[in-house]
């Protein structure tokens, strides 16, 4: 028994050192196993390995890899113990005189050159028998192999000098993975003692204030890697807001779902390990959100080389603030035609992009199987030309793309009547577009409402709040498509845009003549007045509306406004959920109606806001 456990150790062992894991039956022969005779003398070896035929073939391999690397750990142990040989070092002869000469070797000598020898792999390919070697060398574990062993006598002094040896090598910084693996042999040795350590920085809740070293930084990895609790979200600004805390916590980024990274003082040099950790196949990695750090655009390129290899599964990627410009966008729109078939989502928000930076990101939405589905460009330099890209992407049939987000650009109407030539189109599945602050005025608003009347049944969110020139007449155009029964709108702001008593009535108008569609109406800081806070009410009246939050602040709405409104939501008090009328003068008349529409039990009013007699006085329920 011990000699052929000892045969297929040093098979084990010498395969393993060159990462085979199959063998044929010249190599079984080379290291003296007969599988044939030995089956009929013996189980061990038909226990342990397993005949397969391949490519008209017969190939061994262990029956399971961690079998190879525990039967190795042995070869190792037992070779020391019988015979005082250092098979992981072996000595070779003098260069002089061609004579061997044999030395008495320390226990924690072998112990040593194995970790120096684990540590040479960048595969990792040794990490576990690394971990079998170190525990077989307490006596608790010798004990359970009393059959094979001639001494059961573990040395503590070994141990700790091995110990020691171990915290040295994480100290001198190698990769985090490998510091990870040389936490687990620490803890082979039963030594816990820098995981003790930062044990007590995390019941504190103070990390990010301390200045930790290298090993604890392995050491927090370690502990969070080993957790119950699954990483489904790593922030990393509880614990540090440094490159040199995302390069020793990526074993815990490349584990986790979701990495929150956002203001942690990011820059460039972390980016290429940060895409080797998501560009590979055992990532879980598929929400990374690097908003506000320092990246610029050469960060961006490296981060591209992890996003456009196939084997990302990323399906969200923040970038905002992170300065990027043109360049940076070329490498995204690269990325996404090597791999378009993961991104989801990708927020480029408040960076430099210029219009030539997203005529580069449209063309690759054009590409097949590309699955975006979210852009946000907000504030992101553009103007009206870039609109003709854009529109061009959601016109093709290969585009994905359901939400669009490019307020705070100067865009102006011209912009707008190139967009919307892309929203006319009958591939054009867009579901949400924000334009708020985008310097559109009546014109923009005609060719948007001609798009919609076009192509009335996707788009469900539209925002044109900031824009102060739309006014009256370009609400009225926008209304004329939001009455068309087939226009599915659902959510509309128009936030300070210059509407009056004129533009209430015609939105009013269309939602009469298309009740059952709209849910929240946002007209705030617009100039409605009593008489608009009436037009209003006559469309909240109607048996079809459905509409549930509807906000009027600073809409100049006094008592009788008040009174209007409160009269529609008795008339038909089943849908609003919430009512914003704060910032207007109702007065007390005005507060005690509204007290009143509280009190009725057909009411469904959750949250109301309004105020008493001045604009700084405001309640809500």
């Amino acid at each position: 028994m011990r000699k052929s456990i000892m045969s297929l150790g040093k098979l084990a062992f010498q395969q393993l050192e060159k990462g085979n894991l199959i063998f044929y039956e010249k190599d079984l022969k080379e290291f003296g196993i007969d599988i044939r005779q030995a089956s009929l003398c013996s189980g061990v070896f038909t226990q342990m390995l397993r005949e397969e035929c391949m490519f008209q073939e017969v190939v061994y391999s262990f029956v399971h890899l961690s079998l190879q690397e525990f039967i190795a750990a042995l070869y190792v142990f037992l070779s020391f113990e019988d015979n005082n040989e250092d098979v992981i070092t072996p000595q070779l002869p003098s260069s002089s005189t061609g004579i061997v000469l044999y030395e008495e070797i320390r226990p924690d000598n072998i112990y040593k050159s194995a970790v120096d020898k684990a540590l040479t792999s960048q595969s990792g390919h040794l990490d576990l028998f690394l971990r079998f070697l170190l525990g077989l060398s307490l006596k608790s574990n010798q004990t359970l192999l009393r059959g094979l062993l001639t001494q059961t006598e573990g040395s503590s002094q070994s141990n700790k000098g091995t110990v020691d040896f171990i915290k040295d090598r994480i100290r001198k910084n190698p990769s985090p993975e490998r510091c990870i693996n040389l936490f687990h042999c620490l803890n082979e040795l039963n030594d816990n003692s820098l995981v003790e350590e930062i044990q007590i920085y995390l019941k504190s809740g103070g990390v990010s204030e301390v200045e930790l070293s290298y090993s604890h930084w392995s050491a927090l990895a370690f502990v969070m890697l080993s957790s119950d609790e699954e990483l489904d979200v790593f922030e990393l600004n509880k614990f540090v807001r440094s490159d040199e805390g995302v390069m020793r916590l990526l074993p815990v980024i490349k584990a986790s779902k979701t990495a929150l990274m956002n203001s942690c003082n990011i820059t460039w040099r972390c980016c290429e390990n940060l895409a080797l950790s998501f560009g590979s196949c055992t990532s879980s990695l598929r929400k990374l959100d690097l908003s506000h750090n320092g990246l610029t655009d050469s960060g961006v390129e490296l981060l591209c080389l992890g996003l456009g290899n196939p084997l990302c599964k990323l399906e969200t990627l923040k970038l905002s603030g992170c300065k990027v410009q043109e360049e940076g966008c070329a490498s995204l729109a690269s990325a996404l035609r090597s791999n378009p078939s993961h991104l989801r989502e990708l927020d480029l928000s408040s960076n430099n992009l210029g219009d030539s930076g997203v005529k580069q990101l449209s063309a690759a939405l054009e590409v097949q199987h590309c699955k975006l589905e979210t852009l946000s460009l907000f504030e992101c330099s553009l103007t009206g030309t870039c609109c003709e890209a854009l529109a061009s992407a959601l016109c093709s049939s290969s585009s994905s793309l359901r939400e669009l987000d490019l307020s705070r650009n100067d865009l102006h109407s011209i912009g707008l009547e190139l967009l919307s030539a892309g929203l006319r189109s009958t591939n054009c599945n867009l579901e949400t577009l924000r334009l708020s602050n985008c310097e559109i005025e009546e014109k923009g608003c005609a060719s948007l409402a001609s798009a919609l009347r076009s192509n009335p049944s996707h788009l469900r969110e539209l925002d044109l709040s900031y824009n102060h020139n739309l006014q009256d007449a370009g609400v009225a155009n926008l209304s004329a498509a939001l009455g068309n029964p087939l226009c599915n709108l659902e959510s509309l702001r128009l936030e300070t845009c210059g509407v009056t008593e004129e533009g209430f009535s015609s939105l009013a108008s269309a939602l009469k003549s298309n009740p059952s569609h709209l849910r929240q109406l946002d007209l705030s800081s617009n100039k409605a007045g009593d008489t608009g806070a009436k037009l209003l009410s006559a469309a909240l009246e109607h048996p079809g509306c459905e509409l549930l939050k509807l906000r009027l602040s600073f809409c100049r709405v006094h008592g009788d406004g008040c009174c209007s409104l409160v009269s529609a939501l008795r008339s038909n008090p089943t849908h609003l959920r919430q009512l914003d009328l704060s910032n207007n003068i109702l007065g007390d008349s005005g507060v005690k109606l509204l007290s009143a529409l509280l009190e009725d039990p057909h009411c469904e009013i959750k949250t109301l806001r309004y105020s008493y007699t001045t604009y700084n006085n405001t309640s809500f329920i």
